[in-house]
């Protein structure tokens, strides 16, 4: 029959306070706290003492540790990747290809920001339109009461 999970953790913390709490109340609080996780896993509290002190319960999450993964190595640790010392014409080869690697990634970039500005322009097309209705039937109406707004040049000019 598999071993019911015990919460390991929680049930680590729930003993610690019912064996170190500092007053009557807190151990008998952790007890209760234990009594649950313990139950919870289908288990008496003295069940699950003995399992925590044996250490032969599963983890809660079902996963079981296996072998620690491996890590890469250092710097220091790998092989030198050249023995013999790079040549100005390397050099100038490689400047040039990245050099071409940052003119078509601002080729892209150009490309995309046209493709975005132009969007923009159809997206804001009808309102430039509806504004510039506005405007002219303010122009209009502004023409037809002949009176120039408040603080205009030609309304502090006075009569001409």
């Amino acid at each position: 029959m598999p071993e019911p999970e015990l919460d390991r953790a929680r049930f680590a913390k729930c003993r610690a306070v019912m064996e170190r709490g500092a007053t009557a109340g807190e151990r008998a609080a952790g007890e209760a706290a234990a009594r649950r996780v313990a139950e919870a896993a289908g288990l008496s509290l003295s069940e699950a003492l003995r399992i925590a002190d044996a250490g032969t319960a599963r983890p809660a999450s079902g996963r079981t540790r296996g072998p620690a993964p491996e890590r890469r190595p250092r710097p220091w640790e790998k092989a030198p990747l050249r023995t013999d010392p790079i040549t100005v014409a390397e050099i100038r080869a490689q400047k040039a290809a990245n050099l071409a690697h940052l003119k078509r990634k601002a080729r892209r970039e150009e490309a995309r920001l046209r493709e975005v500005q132009a969007r923009q322009q159809a997206e804001t097309a009808p309102l430039r339109a509806a504004q510039a209705a506005r405007d002219r039937a303010w122009r209009e109406t502004r023409g037809r009461d002949g009176a120039a707004e408040p603080g205009t040049p030609e309304d502090e000019a006075g009569p001409a």
